[in-house]
């Protein structure tokens, strides 16, 4: 079973991904599994994953889980790591150049 985070910490995790890392969400979510989207959102995470939700042209919506690199998680810091972890990867897959954090 995945650690389950308060839900203080993820509503405060998801305002932040969805208000400053829009850009981020996108290239995400194209390099993980919707590589047609034109837009996406983070709507959950837990100890396991990342979960995203990419809308295409069609404006149909696709749920995009991305297990964290490294393994499971348990801690509420370890999750800015994960998540800058998953934006590089993203960055590789797609060859762009990530910024630095």
């Amino acid at each position: 079973m995945p650690h389950v985070f308060d839900t203080d910490a993820v509503t405060a995790i998801l305002t932040h991904m969805n208000g400053d890392h829009t850009d981020d969400n996108l290239l995400i979510v194209r390099a993980f599994g919707e590589p047609d989207a034109v837009s996406a959102r983070m709507i959950g995470l837990d100890g396991e994953a990342g979960e995203w939700e990419a809308t295409g042209v069609d404006a149909a919506a696709t749920t995009v889980r991305v297990p964290w690199p490294g393994g499971p998680i348990t801690e509420r810091p370890a999750v800015r790591k994960a998540v800058v972890l998953v934006y590089r990867e993203a960055c590789a897959r797609l060859g762009v150049e990530p910024r630095s954090h």
